[in-house]
């Protein structure tokens, strides 16, 4: 199977989310998802849809898999050619590996951006999600404080 993954965060860190396209060798879409994960760093973002990812693949019993990613930063530290410094990529990488080791064959390609627009699409959809239902939260909130001004 092939996975495309795409994390993303507006502001770095801002609200971010992740998106992750499941696709059989010949093109064929198995499966689209994405969720907002709150404030984080892009970084998060993009380990956070690699664990999703991953997770899924379990959950489906894959044991061949190729994660496809814009981010030369997660696809090198994942095949082991750039350490990762940052404390709390430690923590998503070391889940991120155990994960892998436990699927069976799992190889990481780096591809240009404009080779993963879905798994982007589905990245910002869930960061537009996030700030459409913080909106609506914030216009409740300022409602019902209004309500009890008038009151």
């Amino acid at each position: 199977m092939i996975v495309h993954i795409d994390g993303g965060s507006r502001g770095n860190p801002g609200p971010a989310g992740y998106g992750v396209r499941v696709s059989q060798p010949d093109g064929t879409v198995v499966a689209e998802f994405c969720e907002a994960i709150g404030v984080a760093t892009n970084n998060v973002a993009e380990y956070r849809g690699l664990l999703a990812a991953l997770r899924y693949a379990r959950g489906q019993g894959y044991t061949d898999l190729t994660v496809r990613s814009d981010s030369l930063l997660l696809v090198c530290q994942m095949r082991g050619e750039y350490r990762v410094k940052n404390p709390g990529l430690q923590v998503l990488h070391a889940e991120a590996q155990r994960l892998a080791s436990a699927l069976g064959r799992v190889r990481f390609v780096h591809v240009r951006r404009e080779d993963n627009t879905h798994a982007d699409l589905l990245a910002n959809k869930a960061m537009d999600d996030q700030k459409q239902t913080e909106d609506r939260r914030q216009k409740t909130e300022a409602g019902r404080e209004n309500q009890e001004a008038s009151e």
